[in-house]
Formats: C-alpha cells, sequence, structure tokens
C-alpha cells in the first residue's frame, strides 16, 4: 500500500521506489514531480519561485486530495492523478492500464501512467500517459512550421530547430492549461486514444497544471507562474527595416537617410550578421563600419533606433575561443569533434546555461555595441543551429542537451536581458529566433526564423503566430515576405510580399527581412566583414510602384494605430493579455470562434483576416457575436454572429472593429 503524507504545503505520495509530490503553485494551479532517484531535484526550470499558497489536503483512506483555488487533484488507491475544476468536472486524468488500477482502467496490458525506464547515470526515459478527450482542441506549444492552429492529433518535436520553437505550454478548451516543466529533448503526442510526454533523458516526472473558465484566465494564471514581459519599448511600436545584409556602414545609413527623404517614419534599422572580424568577437569590423558611434547618433537624429546581430557561434580562429575553451564556456562534445557548426569556419557555440559564459559575452557586447549607444540586440542562430541535430553529441554545463537543450534560447535571452538592466536599461527587447517556457520575462521578441518565401508558409506563420501566442510568447514576429527564394522582380513574389506586409502590419512587430535574389557578391575573400555574400535590395521601393503605395499606406497605418499597440503592450506587460490571439480568446461563449483558424484578432477591438492564397479575389470571414462590426476600409457595419464574404483587392486586407475611431485610422488622410 502506497505511504500518503503532506509535508511543507505539498502532498506526498510514495510507493515502492517512487515518490510523487503534488503542490499549489500560483493561482488555481498545482504542480506534480516524481522520481524514482534518492531524492527530488529543485530546479525551478520554467517557474518562477513558488508564491506563498496554501492549499488544502485531506488524506482518506482510499487515497488523497489536495485543492487549490479552482483546481483539485484526486489521487486514488492505484496511484492515478485526476484533476478536475471547482464544479468537480474532470478536467485530466493519468491514463493507466494494469491489474492493480481501478474500476474500467483494470487491464492485463500493463501500462503505467507515469514510466520511468532506465537511462544513462541518474536520468531516465520518461513516459508521461494521460486519458484523451476525443473531441478536445489544443492550442499553444510554441511554434512549428505547419498550418492548423488546433493540435489535436499532432505529433510534435520537443527539440529546438531553425523555425521550430518548443514552448511546452498547452490550453485546452476543456478549461485547463498545461506545462510540460522539462527542458530535456522528446516529444508529445496528442493522439485521440491517449496522449503521451516523452523525455528522452530526464531525471523526473515535472508538470504544472491550471484551471480556468476562459482562455484569458487560463493564459493569464499561466504567465503569472512563469513571468511577464517588460513594457515593449516606444521605438519598437512602428515600422522595421532589415535585409540580408547590409555590408557597411554607409549602404545603412543611406538607406536610412532614403526613408527620411520619402517621409517614411522608419522605427528600427537592422545590422545581420558578419559585419565583425568574426565570429565570436562580438564586434565591428572597422573596415566595414569605421565609426559605429556616429552611426547610431546620426541614426537617432533621424529617429530610428540600431539593432545589430549577435551570433552565439566562436570561430576556432577567432581571438576569444582559446581563452573561452581553457574557462569552460563553449559547449562541450560527449564525443567527436567539437565542431558544432560549420559556416564559413568551424565554430563552437558559447554555453549559455553557463553564468560565467554569459557573463562573458555580454561584457564584450557592452563594449563594443552597447557603450557605443546600441541599445536592442538580435540574437541569432538561438536554438542553437546545430549543423547536425543529433541533440545526443553535446553537453552544456547543466547537463547533456537530451537532458537540458531545450533551455538554451531562454538562456541566451537570460544572459542579455540581466546584462541590459544592469547596465540600466529598463525596457530591453531583444530579437531572437528561437524561445522556450519562459523566454518572455527576459524580453524576448521571437522571430518565426529561416522561413520559405511562398503561400503556403505565410498560411504556416499565421498558425504559428498565433500558437506562440497561446504559448504565453506575447512578442512575436515573421521575416515579411519569407526569408528564402524571394525575387523582388517576380510579379509573384510581389504579390506575396504586398499579402505578407498587410499582416504584419497586425503582428505585435512590423518587420521586413529577407535574403532576397538576385544576390550580390562579397566584399572581400578574406576573413571579416567583407567574407558574406547580400540579397538583393529589400526595402519598400524595391518591388515597383503598385506595391511601393501599398506598403507606404501600411506603415502609416500602423503609425496611427501606435497609441492602440501601446495599449495592448501595456495589457501584455501589466495582466499577460497578449496582443495577438485566435478569436476564441475574445468570445470563448461563441463556438464559431473556436473552429476558425485563418483570422485572428489584434488586441481586443481589431479583427484581422489575412489574404493567404495567391490571386485571391475575395474570401469569407466570421464577424463574433454580440458586436457590431465595422468593415475598416469600407466603413460598412456588420452585426456579429455570421459569416461574411468580403472583396481582397490588392491594396487591402479584411480588416474590421467595433471602434469608429480605429476605423478612422484607414483614411488614407495624412
Amino acid at each position: 500500500m502506497a505511504v500518503i503524507t503532506q509535508k511543507d504545503g505539498r502532498l506526498v505520495w510514495r510507493f515502492d521506489r517512487e515518490t510523487l509530490w503534488v503542490e499549489p503553485w500560483g493561482r488555481n494551479a498545482l504542480r506534480v514531480r516524481g522520481t524514482k532517484n534518492s531524492r527530488m531535484e529543485e530546479e525551478l526550470w520554467a517557474l518562477l519561485p513558488r508564491p506563498e499558497v496554501l492549499a488544502e489536503i485531506r488524506i482518506t483512506g482510499s487515497g488523497a486530495v489536495i485543492r487549490n483555488g479552482d483546481i483539485t487533484a484526486r489521487i486514488q488507491e492505484d496511484g492515478r492523478l485526476v484533476f478536475e475544476n471547482s464544479r468537480g468536472r474532470v478536467l485530466l486524468e493519468e491514463y493507466l492500464r494494469t491489474e492493480e488500477a481501478l474500476g474500467e482502467a483494470r487491464s492485463l496490458l500493463k501500462i503505467e501512467a507515469r514510466e520511468f525506464k532506465p537511462g544513462a547515470g541518474d536520468d531516465c526515459q520518461l513516459t508521461m500517459r494521460f486519458e484523451s478527450e476525443p473531441g478536445e482542441r489544443l492550442y499553444g506549444m510554441g511554434q512549428y512550421q505547419q498550418e492548423g492552429v488546433d493540435l489535436k492529433g499532432t505529433v510534435l518535436e520537443l527539440a529546438q530547430r531553425n523555425s521550430q520553437a518548443s514552448v511546452p505550454f498547452l490550453l485546452s478548451d476543456q478549461g485547463y492549461g498545461f506545462l510540460w516543466n522539462n527542458p530535456a529533448v522528446g516529444q508529445v503526442v496528442f493522439g485521440k486514444n491517449r496522449t503521451e510526454w516523452q523525455a528522452r533523458a530526464t531525471k523526473q516526472l515535472d508538470y504544472w497544471i491550471t484551471a480556468g473558465d476562459t482562455p484569458r484566465e487560463i493564459l493569464a494564471n499561466y504567465m503569472e507562474a512563469t513571468g511577464l514581459p517588460p513594457m515593449m519599448p516606444e521605438y519598437a511600436l512602428g515600422f522595421w527595416q532589415s535585409k540580408l545584409r547590409y555590408k557597411t556602414q554607409e549602404e545603412l545609413l543611406e538607406v536610412a537617410r532614403e526613408y527620411h527623404r520619402r517621409r517614411i517614419p522608419l522605427s528600427v534599422i537592422v545590422i545581420d550578421y558578419f559585419h565583425w572580424p568574426n565570429q565570436g568577437t562580438w564586434d565591428f569590423d572597422r573596415s566595414y563600419w569605421p565609426d559605429p558611434k556616429a552611426m547610431v547618433e546620426e541614426l537617432r537624429e533621424l529617429g530610428t533606433e540600431l539593432m545589430v546581430s549577435v551570433w552565439p557561434t566562436v570561430d576556432s580562429r577567432c581571438e576569444n575561443y582559446q581563452e573561452m575553451l581553457e574557462q569552460g564556456l563553449l559547449v562541450s562534445a560527449n564525443r567527436g569533434m567539437r565542431t558544432q557548426m560549420q559556416f564559413l569556419g568551424n565554430e563552437a557555440f558559447f554555453d549559455a546555461t553557463n553564468p560565467r559564459a554569459r557573463e562573458y559575452v555580454w561584457k564584450r557586447v557592452k563594449d563594443h555595441y552597447y557603450d557605443l549607444g546600441i541599445r536592442t540586440f538580435w540574437l541569432d542562430v538561438a536554438e542553437p543551429e546545430y549543423s547536425v541535430y543529433d541533440f545526443d553529441l553535446y553537453r552544456y554545463s547543466i547537463g547533456s542537451c537530451l537532458e537540458t537543450g531545450n533551455i538554451y534560447p531562454l538562456m541566451y535571452a537570460k544572459g542579455f536581458y540581466e546584462g541590459m538592466r544592469e547596465a540600466g536599461e529598463e525596457q530591453p527587447l531583444n530579437l531572437i529566433r528561437c524561445a522556450w517556457a519562459g523566454s518572455q520575462r527576459y524580453g524576448a521578441l521571437v522571430w518565426s526564423g529561416d522561413i520559405h518565401s511562398s503561400f503556403r508558409s505565410l498560411r504556416s506563420q499565421v498558425a504559428a503566430g498565433l500558437n506562440m501566442a497561446m504559448a504565453g510568447i506575447p512578442w512575436w514576429t515573421t521575416d515579411i515576405g519569407g526569408f528564402n527564394d524571394g525575387a523582388t522582380a517576380d510579379p509573384g513574389f510581389r504579390e506575396l510580399l504586398i499579402r505578407w506586409f498587410q499582416y504584419g502590419t497586425f503582428c505585435p512587430v512590423m518587420r521586413l527581412h529577407g535574403y532576397r535574389l538576385p544576390y550580390e557578391e562579397p566584399l572581400s575573400e578574406e576573413v571579416g566583414g567583407g567574407m558574406c555574400d547580400s540579397g538583393a535590395a529589400n526595402e519598400v521601393w524595391s518591388f515597383g510602384e503598385e506595391a511601393y503605395g501599398i506598403l507606404t499606406r501600411y506603415i502609416r497605418i500602423r503609425e496611427k494605430l501606435r497609441p492602440y499597440i501601446r495599449g495592448l503592450m501595456q495589457e501584455a506587460h501589466q495582466k499577460g493579455i497578449v496582443p495577438m490571439r485566435p478569436l476564441f480568446y475574445d468570445f470563448p461563449e461563441d463556438e464559431k470562434a473556436w473552429e476558425v483558424e485563418d483570422a485572428y484578432m489584434f488586441g481586443g477591438h481589431l479583427l484581422v483576416a489575412p489574404v493567404l492564397w495567391e490571386g485571391q479575389k475575395e474570401r469569407r470571414v466570421y464577424l463574433p457575436k454580440d458586436r457590431t462590426w465595422i468593415d475598416a476600409e469600407r466603413k460598412e457595419f456588420y452585426e456579429g454572429g455570421q459569416w461574411i464574404t468580403v472583396e481582397t483587392p490588392m491594396e487591402t486586407i479584411p480588416v474590421f472593429t467595433d471602434l469608429p475611431d480605429l476605423a478612422g485610422c484607414f483614411s488614407d488622410d495624412k
């Protein structure tokens, strides 16, 4: 028979070698940890420290109950956990099929809910099984390059890759949110018959669950438990200009000057990779960028902030490589050569899980960039992007990549966030190519990676952005137009760019970037800032007169919406309300709102229905119940609770609002 006790405000269950802890952790939430080792690990991983919350615990002859606000967990005689809301409705229950199981779960299959298989050392291969509700809708989990927002029926790799961000928080339409609080590489299967979470190497089970009556409440509970974002700085609210890659200081300044001459508002301009002497120097190559401080000052006079690219790679020929190697500041190898990426050299990654490595990198970034006036950074290759995604090859200071690898981008963002706060920055913001649960608290603006320039890719980004939001990442953006294979003179690409630009106007950050065709030759064959090629021009005037008129109009709409967007960022900072969200977030009682996957809310008062197919002349839009909606372009009124069909000429994206003042932002007056 199991031994059940309470200690330190938690419920403790023991049987044979297994120990299970269930404890209150935040509002209407419980944290569950389990192990077959001699002690329970105390790592917080994605969670903030446990707040002072007292739970009601009752131990009975047939099990035990722990209740924290609106969520209750029951542990039965057979060891199975069942979670209920305040009305006694079952939210989630473990999947158990053994001879010892109770009731209908009794079975000769001998399938455990919590399966700990032996691994190397103290690690085990962990599988956690839950019963599945076939009609359940599931959202969140981060960013995967696939169409469709509802994740039921999918298999997701729990691993970081270029354009894939594993953020393992799940929101269910059944009234709960679930965090897999484990940074191990693995996978999750959302099957109709059962749900299975797997970690390939870990020391223990660790998950967190919350109950709520609405998606907004569930997500707010999660954000409170993992951290709210800082306030987005004012300069980030407008239009960002970027390309792969501005080769020289004068080239970049001339682009900014041209925006100013044309009176096109430009909030941020970006210097991409290989502006440096080598990877791991974290500095400008002064042959091409002779006076960065003067460059920053001129840009500020033009009303534009400068962002610079930072990579976590350290080339073996770099001046810092040997010192970082000797001090244990680099990712190591479990076997084979210590070359983790090959990009114009042989590189290792700095070990972002090591606080000394984070301090080392920030010190050089501060000396060479921040002290020159640069206040925002582009943390690229943040997965990190291994040349070969064989995760068992790599080891961090906190453990093997298999055991801890998914936390790397969070630690990368943390190093810059803490360095910037210590330097006096009150609103740190850094663009980053990957994220994990909790990344939002470190000022991480995530973008969707090096994606293809196609309408199919655009559709995938809409799904990715909404699921990132439902995973608690409020700051998110894409390369407008896609990253690869967009030819500036191609009419088909120009159509795609216009449609993507219109969509990007209503994303948390509006950023134009890409590696456009035809490519330009490198400036030099020597190691340094001239050795990389560049893409074709990528400014708003680079795609013909029709595109130029449409793109500049949407930049001005974005500027008119700046007070509204500022309010959305304040809501995210103060309350954990994500700016970009599926319709059901605002209209949970409207069943049809749960079915819509190709439109979304940008804040509580703008419904955006992007054009997602080549040559599309019209599209259907669902307008949720209980509001009167205004077509922002045509100023026509519609009652909610109906589907309508709207025309989609090239110059417009369907946007609807319930506020006449917001509709006024779409008028063409200056």
